[in-house]
């Protein structure tokens, strides 16, 4: 099972806000049993999608702000509403906003449409790097993979490397 819940970010404005899109294919391997006959996206992978948005978020931030790379960690989810079914064939457009952002931690209001209609909103709370990933070997695969699926998921990513570094 692919892991990826983003297919796309559309737009990054770094400490601000976020938005990209995921595309929902019939293929998907949890509608098998979610649920048989009426298949709609499980609100955890609404909100996974939501965080991994966030995340790189999250992390372009911080690189920007204190040129370090940091591993955003999900902790809680609050407030979370699921309001419309997500069903094959819609485009999950997703948006976050950065409320606070500490050197540990980081919080997210996030909401997700299908053709302008909202379908979940929730709080995320972050954590950043566990001390098994505070270590110089670590801390560069993290930059490597991470600039790589930016360059895949970002159009605006050259642009944001080459003025950042």
């Amino acid at each position: 099972m692919r892991w990826w819940f983003l297919d796309r970010i559309d737009e990054l404005v770094p400490g601000e806000h976020a938005r990209g899109r995921k595309g929902v294919a019939s293929s998907e391997d949890y509608f098998a049993d979610h649920f048989p006959g009426f298949p709609v996206v499980p609100g955890v992978v609404q909100i996974e999608a939501l965080a991994q948005l966030s995340g790189k978020l999250i992390e372009v931030t911080l690189f920007e702000q204190q040129r370090r790379w940091v591993w955003p960690i999900l902790s809680m989810v609050r407030k979370a509403k699921f309001r419309r079914f997500v069903r094959p064939g819609d485009w999950l457009v997703l948006e976050t906003r950065v409320m606070e952002l500490r050197d540990e931690s980081a919080l997210c209001r996030v909401v997700s449409t299908v053709d302008g209609q909202r379908c979940t909103e929730a709080e995320l709370l972050f954590v950043f790097n566990p001390r098994e990933l505070d270590n110089s070997e670590s801390q560069a695969t993290l930059e490597r993979v991470e600039r790589e699926n930016l360059r895949i998921l970002w159009a605006g990513y050259a642009a944001w490397a080459e003025a950042n570094g």
